[in-house]
């Protein structure tokens, strides 16, 4: 319990409150003169600080008529302000408000104190400036706790609406609301939760992607954890120092998008590849999208089928030069010299064209990783180029 403070005479009382109004006045021009910061605020800003100098004065007088009283500094101080003003002027600028007011304060003493009350009245100024500065720290606290929660809605919104794939009005207006109107290069990672709280792993997250130094935005989504990150090149690098907060399983990196608002297609993509995972025991993790295919193919991704038929079919049809036949026969073959007894060319020509084949659509045959994907591509453009049959 605070020990018991002399309270000054009635007649240091009736000086200092004759004088509130010319304190007032002098603490803000001191904060305007010592602080450039003050200066740059908007006119309804400053006339806020003012008020808040003002009623700091008049709740220390109120508090030195009765000794005993406790000072009620956030409600007679800063309840004159709004809470948006913390966004205007930040924690640490506040201290320099309280110093630049508590200053001028002490420098009064002498001048407002009756002979013999000069300590009493110091004394008083310094405990209550210290209350002062307590309550302004609980009062940007609970404004930091405020934002956080809302921020922390928004982020979860923001999140399922890029699921959905709603890139409307107001996902733009709350990705702004986020910071993230202007962020570039986008990937959703996608992956199973951990047991855990789930604000405990959002905020987690968040932590570790500001050490990374990429902006990241999370929600969990039943069983899923869903981050999305923006700001940098090595997307696979930021994903592969996250995975110790997603739980255990797969993890898949969508594609890198232009922007958080052509962001639903690699989540689609993250979100398909992370049900098909399991086909693929042997996957990397984390793996992407695009290196699942097949396995989203087979689990009824008609994206993945596009895709697989865009990037491997089409472009052995548009290359020529017997590179679809030599894919198909070299699969059944398995060996150089067989596909070329099949094919009727030199085992050197079959060589050749195994190069071109990687070339345009990026896949190695001799692996056999490649070589199921490409057998799977051909496999889908043999049944689109089939003739539509009636069954009855």
């Amino acid at each position: 319990m605070p020990s018991p403070r002399p309270a000054p005479s009635p007649a240091t009382l009736q000086r200092v409150q004759d004088s509130a109004g010319r304190l007032a006045t002098a603490a803000t021009t001191r904060i305007e003169a010592q602080h450039e910061w003050y200066r740059s605020l908007s006119a309804e800003d400053r006339s806020w600080v003012g008020l808040v100098a003002q009623a700091g004065i008049g709740s220390f007088l109120g508090w030195l008529r009765d000794p005993t009283a406790p000072p009620m500094v956030t409600a007679d101080v800063f309840g004159t302000a709004p809470r948006e003003l913390t966004r205007s002027v930040s924690l640490a600028q506040t201290l320099d408000l309280v110093r630049s007011v508590v200053g001028v304060v002490e420098e009064e003493v002498e001048g407002l104190a009756v002979a013999g009350d000069e300590p009493a009245l110091r004394e008083a100024v310094l405990r209550y400036s210290r209350e002062v500065a307590f309550a302004a720290a609980q009062v940007y606290a609970e404004a930091a706790e405020s934002r956080g929660a809302w921020d922390a809605r928004l982020e979860s919104l923001v999140v399922d609406a890029v699921i959905r794939g709603e890139a409307d009005n107001s996902l733009r207006s709350r990705a702004t609301a986020l910071g993230w109107g202007s962020i570039r290069h986008v990937t959703v990672v996608a992956g199973l939760s951990p047991h855990e709280d789930t604000a405990a792993v959002i905020d987690a997250v968040r932590r570790a992607a500001g050490r990374l130094h990429v902006e990241a935005l999370s929600a969990v989504q039943g069983r899923h954890l869903v981050v999305i990150l923006g700001g940098t090149g090595d997307v696979a690098d930021a994903a592969g120092r996250l995975l110790a907060y997603f739980g255990d399983g797969p993890v898949v990196l969508g594609p890198t998008v232009p922007h958080l608002f052509a962001s639903g297609r690699s989540a689609r993509a993250a979100l398909s590849g992370l049900a098909a995972a399991r086909a693929w025991p042997d996957a990397p993790r984390p793996v992407a999208a695009s290196d699942l295919l097949p396995e989203r193919v087979l689990a009824g991704d008609d994206h993945a089928r596009r895709a697989l038929l865009e990037r491997i079919h089409r472009p052995l049809v548009d290359s020529g030069g017997g590179l679809l036949e030599t894919a198909a026969a070299y699969l059944d073959e398995a060996s150089l010299e067989a596909t070329a007894r099949v094919l009727f060319v030199h085992p050197n020509t079959v060589r050749y064209r195994l190069g071109r084949i990687a070339q345009v659509t990026g896949q190695d045959l001799t692996s056999s990783r490649d070589a199921f994907t490409v057998r799977l591509a051909l496999a889908l453009g043999r049944l689109g180029a089939a003739a539509p049959q009636s069954w009855r």
